[in-house]
């Protein structure tokens, strides 16, 4: 492997790396902060173990889940649409779609715009996972 005027060389092909954009990692959350934060979904999702569905459906267990997956809810047919075409909740999706919902389903009927601070977004997401 080499590196010559920007680009890497790896076995005869080369890899661009000029004009490449970077996928940021996700940052490291802090599950306390990211219960605070949680208030601002909670008027529509609840989080404790045998909650029933509010506006949305309960969140715990999310990170990893199946999408559209809670039995007895209805989701919108933007979303289910969406569940057709992944696997799961990865934290990645969960990032993605935290910070803007309507970019990632849309048509969803989730009515909050989105979080637009990468850190409260992974704060959130550590707290969903210490939920399991």
């Amino acid at each position: 492997m080499t590196l010559l005027h920007g680009r890497i060389r790896l076995r005869g092909a080369a890899l661009l790396l000029a004009g490449c954009a970077a996928v940021p990692a996700l940052a490291a959350g802090d599950p306390a902060r990211g219960e605070r934060v949680f208030q601002l979904c909670a008027a529509c999702h609840a989080v404790e173990g045998g909650a029933e569905p509010l506006q949305g459906p309960p969140l715990k267990g999310i990170v990893g889940a199946p999408i559209a997956a809670w039995e007895g809810f209805e989701y919108s047919p933007a979303l289910s649409a969406f569940a057709r075409t992944q696997r799961a909740w990865s934290e990645d999706l969960l990032d993605r779609y935290l910070a803007a919902p309507y970019r990632i389903v849309p048509k969803t009927t989730m009515s909050f715009p989105g979080l637009q601070d990468a850190q409260e977004r992974a704060d959130v997401i550590a707290y969903l996972k210490s939920l399991r």
